[in-house]
């Protein structure tokens, strides 16, 4: 299993479309999870669940492509499209063997 995080910080001004917007796509989609940093407020982290690194590339290629309908989100970022930051992780947790 691997994890893909996309993070970001929404400017102020932008903050209701983004809000919004990101409500219709969870709506689409229970793919990914959304966290809002409580420490730095308009800090957003989204965490998409893959089944492998492969699909994890996979689904960072297809969030921070400029082809994907997920780059309106680059219009809000403060910086534009090149402060998406998106990283990929794979577990180091032990597989589990089974029931002891």
């Amino acid at each position: 299993m691997a994890i893909c995080f996309v993070e970001y910080r929404i400017e102020e001004q932008f903050e209701a479309q983004y809000r919004a917007w990101m409500a219709a796509k969870m709506a689409e989609t229970r793919a990914f999870l959304l966290y809002e940093g409580t420490d730095q407020p308009l800090l957003f982290v989204e965490v998409w669940e893959a089944d492998d690194e492969s699909h994890a590339a996979d689904i960072k290629e297809e969030r921070c492509s400029e082809r994907s309908s997920w780059h309106a989100v680059a219009e809000w970022v403060a910086g534009g499209a090149t402060k998406i930051h998106a990283w990929t992780f794979r577990s180091v947790s032990p597989p589990s063997s089974g029931p002891a």
